[in-house]
């Protein structure tokens, strides 16, 4: 799928029947950023079909198994780092060559 940390245990989990339309729709638009795209929990809500559902996707992904999704590549559209880790975010961040300034991804897209 996406960058090769996608493995089978992702692919099986995406498949499962416990997911509903909602969330399977999310995690395909999650697992398709590439190293260094930011996002919008609302661009991701928008792009899987579901306009207005921003924080459902950020409900979904604090639910979401550790390691499934790229979190760290969504952010709200102020461009704030996470609350809940935002020097894990940033370390994950500037790995991928993405500027971040304080507690905020510059600039935003």
């Amino acid at each position: 799928m996406a960058d090769g940390w996608v493995d089978e245990w992702v692919d099986e989990w995406l498949d499962s029947e416990d997911l509903s339309d909602f969330e399977r729709e999310v995690a395909q638009v999650l697992v398709s950023l590439g190293p260094g795209e930011i996002t919008t929990y609302g661009e991701v809500a928008l792009e899987a079909g579901h306009p207005g559902a921003a924080r459902a996707v950020g409900s979904f992904l604090s639910r979401a198994p550790s390691g499934v999704f790229p979190w760290w590549r969504v952010v709200p559209a102020s461009g704030r780092l996470v609350s809940g880790a935002p020097h894990e975010q940033a370390e994950l961040l500037r790995a991928e060559g993405v500027e971040v300034t304080g507690d905020r991804v510059r600039p935003m897209a």
